[in-house]
């Protein structure tokens, strides 16, 4: 589907003072570089696919403004946003805003969103099963257990006939929200980056796009079914570049989320993840 790219896993010793990568305001400013001719650092958390590997296209567009772009891979939803509210990373570059909002409301932190940048569609894939027609009594669906990717899933599940939820459940669903199940389904509630682990296991999965390419599945190619682009689901869900509050317009911040938002960087999406990544065309 896509030549996957290897983001590089670099370690940098920190500033004197918190965000110094990006956000000072001496001689590292937008788009120059130290009198020493060194380019600024902008360090990012990011998930392996597609964040980190659409960050890696970036970076030679960065370094042309000044700036050297380091890439760290983290496998799950907790650590991107622990290094960011510690400062040992400017921005992270893994997750959709409901994510945020959720982590931000369980943690007491305040990072916020610099930039949207793209939304991958949920989508149903085969395990043992590759068709919904096939689906029968008893059947198990894996899905995420964090709180919003979980509502994605279901609400996705009933989208397709295949279970349906209270009333007003929406955005907060949860498996205890499903009002009727006339499969008597078991869902199989997995953290995010083991689902598609499961695939030889369940019936079915439902995956994030990011661990459906990690998994070696194509929306346009595989998915069962999939949020459709004018989809609730699929607006709401936009992935983001994320920071501490009062970085959001930082220099190198503000360069970065320039570069992501190029045409440039754009087109390669839409070339490289056949209908897996969407670029996000709003402000």
């Amino acid at each position: 589907m896509k030549k996957k790219i290897l983001a590089a896993v670099l370690t940098v010793a920190l500033g004197a003072s918190l965000f110094a990568g990006c956000g000072s305001t001496d001689s590292k400013s937008s788009g120059s570089t130290t009198d020493s001719g060194e380019l600024t650092t902008i360090k990012v958390a990011a998930s392996p696919t597609p964040h980190a590997e659409i960050l890696e296209y970036v970076k030679p567009i960065l370094e042309e403004e000044g700036y050297e772009l380091e890439v760290t891979e983290y496998e799950d939803y907790i650590q991107p946003n622990e290094v960011v509210v510690s400062g040992e990373f400017d921005a992270n570059y893994f997750q959709h805003v409901p994510y945020l909002e959720s982590y931000n409301e369980e943690k007491g932190t305040d990072l916020v969103v610099a930039g949207k940048i793209h939304y991958e569609p949920f989508g149903i894939y085969p395990g043992t099963k590759d068709s919904l027609d096939d689906i029968s009594d008893g059947d198990t669906i894996a899905v995420p257990n964090d709180t919003t990717n979980e509502a994605r899933a279901l609400l996705l599940l009933q989208d397709n006939g295949i279970l349906t939820l209270k009333d007003g459940a929406g955005l907060d669903a949860t498996v205890n929200d499903i009002e009727d199940n006339p499969y008597n389904l078991k869902i199989e509630e997995l953290e995010a980056a083991q689902v598609a682990r499961v695939v030889d296991e369940v019936e079915y999965v439902v995956l994030n796009g990011n661990y459906a390419m990690e998994a070696g599945f194509s929306v346009g190619q595989d998915a069962i079914a999939y949020e459709q682009e004018d989809s609730e689901a699929a607006q709401t869900y936009v992935n983001v570049i994320a920071v501490q509050s009062g970085h959001e317009d930082d220099p190198g911040i503000q360069a970065l989320v320039s570069a992501l938002k190029s045409e440039d960087v754009q087109n390669w999406i839409e070339e490289n993840y056949d209908g897996a990544v969407i670029p996000y065309t709003g402000d």
